[in-house]
């Protein structure tokens, strides 16, 4: 089993996390975009809200809805250097370096294909 293998299951195990899931708008956002697009998009909100050391409102800076990649975040623990640090064991206190951001917006993707491909 690969890394995110383990991950995905360790987060289906969770309520809170595997509550999260595409809507039909997000789902048409996902394919009008595109995932290169959406991907982008990832990459800008994780540098943006998560990679400084200690972001502006830490915890609360990942809105809950209005981007399928908001909704990601939350359903893999990727929205706040809290549950990056707890799911992710990528410590707080400390800029995310440029493999950490890949990685997140890596496990964000992959989340969203799955969603994509699930008949949810």
């Amino acid at each position: 089993m690969n890394t995110l293998d383990d991950l995905f299951a360790r987060l289906a195990r969770s309520t809170f996390r595997s509550r999260f899931k595409l809507g039909p708008k997000e789902r048409q956002y996902c394919w009008d975009k595109g995932a290169e697009t959406i991907d982008q998009h990832a990459a800008d909100f994780v540098a943006r809200r998560l990679a400084v050391a200690t972001p502006v409102n830490d915890g609360k800076q990942t809105p809950m809805r209005g981007h399928p990649v908001f909704i990601a975040q939350h359903a893999t623990a990727a929205c706040c250097r809290g549950c990056l640090a707890k799911w992710h064991q990528i410590p707080q206190g400390q800029a995310l370096s440029a493999e950490q951001q890949h990685y997140i917006v890596t496990v964000i993707h992959h989340w969203l294909v799955l969603q994509m491909n699930s008949k949810g």
